[in-house]
């Protein structure tokens, strides 16, 4: 499947017409959620419903009544669309793959699903479409929208709201069969270890330096882009202190908290697009087979530390202020991103995606392999106290990195995992997870994928 999000333009009339839209059908969501809750409540207690389980249907009609008369003013397919959500949300459920639902408050953003029946691409006689959307006796009309790339029809969509900005988005198959993970790495497991360590990147990410490629490339925001984070920081402090000044729920109130939304929302976006186009830069490089990242565990890293109490029971100092401004760094970088974006776009360029443990991987030397905390003399200056040898830290971190993915897929370590969700069959080796990313298996394999061994290695990926 290709996600698509396209940005869309409504008028003034056909924002109030979502806006009810999305509030119905959020409101059937909330009401499945609360009459589970209910049902499973009771069921504990009443003798009469002993051994009775809770239904998990799509009905909804009986949350229509005189006092929800305001249901009746949206399509049908809207409420349905409702009940249907909450349906699969407790699927993902069972399958383990989430909690139970639970109620979706009004903040953040908001959307409304959309099938079939309510929306309608029609060409534009110029090689794109129009968006026709609302039925016969609820019209909603042409809805302009952006797309920035052409994409065939999809059978569902997404419009929503967030920070002022609407958004049409929709998955659409994908006709190219891409190479499984498996299959790239039961090819590369074949290449001689010179030949794999030129065609592998390895990535150190990090606070400092975003992300340092073992080719010498560095990512990392440019200036004009941290400047305007930096401005819509301090709006949005600003903003936020008169939201909390002004009464709640009062237009002043309302504008206030858009502001600070509209400034949370451009620093997602640029860490989006950063995260995009390094990810693609990785995964596109001449010659590149293997991408290798460390397996950093973002959420356990940017945990708030612990509590300390002294002799007398009294709190101690424990470094949380310190330890706030690492957090907001790590959380801010990105680092999960990155790694999300590139193990999507491995395998449809015909590249191996990697994590390996982090253990010391700041404090072993690429040359030797000699580990000593004092190797690191400072966060960018790194000389081997065994062999001498000087090189940026994060640069030799990345050398690191590759190196043990190369280790991992020629078979040497057993003891790293490889990134994926299906465990294949043999002949490849143990511990191995690889996945086929979802990918529909439907169409041609693309006649345009990298040769399986490039014929010159690039002079930039040196053999560690």
């Amino acid at each position: 499947m290709i996600g698509h999000r396209f940005r869309c333009y409504p008028g003034r009339q056909q924002e109030n017409i979502l806006l009810r839209w999305i509030g119905c059908q959020r409101f059937i969501y909330n009401s499945k959620v609360r009459e589970d809750r209910y049902f499973r409540a009771f069921a504990r207690k009443a003798l009469s419903l002993t051994g009775q389980k809770p239904p998990i249907d799509q009905q909804y009609s009986q949350f229509i009544g005189p006092d929800t008369a305001w249901l009746r003013e949206v399509p049908s397919q809207v409420l349905r669309n409702g009940a249907v959500r909450w349906k699969q949300a407790y699927s993902r459920f069972f399958q383990k793959l989430s909690g139970r639902p639970t109620i979706h408050g009004k903040g953040g953003e908001q959307g409304v699903w959309l099938t079939r029946e309510l929306f309608a691409f029609e060409d534009d006689g110029e090689g794109g479409y129009h968006l026709r959307v609302g039925t016969k006796k609820h019209p909603l009309g042409r809805l302009r929208y952006v797309a920035d790339r052409p994409h065939t029809l999809p059978a569902s969509i997404v419009i929503s709201i967030n920070a002022g900005q609407w958004h049409v988005s929709f998955a659409t198959e994908d006709d190219v069969i891409h190479p499984r993970p498996a299959e790239i790495q039961a090819e590369l497991s074949q290449w001689d270890e010179a030949s794999l360590h030129a065609a592998t990147i390895g990535v150190d990410r990090g606070v400092a330096v975003l992300a340092y490629a073992s080719t010498g490339s560095v990512y990392a925001f440019d200036p004009v882009q941290k400047q305007r984070m930096a401005r819509k920081e301090r709006q949005r402090l600003r903003w936020q202190r008169r939201m909390a000044r002004r009464a709640k729920g009062s237009s002043g109130w309302h504008k206030a908290k858009k502001r600070v939304a509209r400034a949370h929302t451009y620093a997602n976006n640029v860490r989006k697009d950063f995260a995009h186009k390094t990810s693609h830069a990785l995964v596109m490089a001449p010659g590149v087979r293997l991408v290798v990242m460390e397996d950093l565990k973002v959420a356990s890293m940017s945990r708030r530390p612990k509590a300390k109490t002294d002799e007398r029971g009294h709190h101690a100092p424990n470094g949380a202020r310190a330890k706030a401004g690492l957090n907001k760094g790590i959380l801010h970088s990105a680092w999960g991103k990155i790694r999300t974006y590139a193990q999507y776009k491995a395998p449809r360029n015909n590249v191996l995606f990697l994590v390996v443990p982090p253990h010391h991987s700041s404090q072993e030397c690429a040359v030797c392999g000699h580990i000593h905390p004092d190797n690191r003399l400072s966060q960018s200056r790194f000389v081997c106290q065994r062999c001498g040898q000087t090189d940026h830290a994060d640069h030799n971190a990345s050398r690191v990195i590759a190196r043990r993915g190369v280790t991992t897929v020629i078979g040497q370590c057993k003891s790293l995992q490889q990134v994926g969700a299906v465990r294949p069959e043999p002949p490849f080796p143990d511990g191995y997870a690889g996945g086929d990313q979802g990918q529909s298996q439907k169409g041609k394999r693309p006649t345009a994928h990298r040769s399986s061994k490039p014929e010159t290695m690039p002079t930039t990926a040196q053999a560690v």
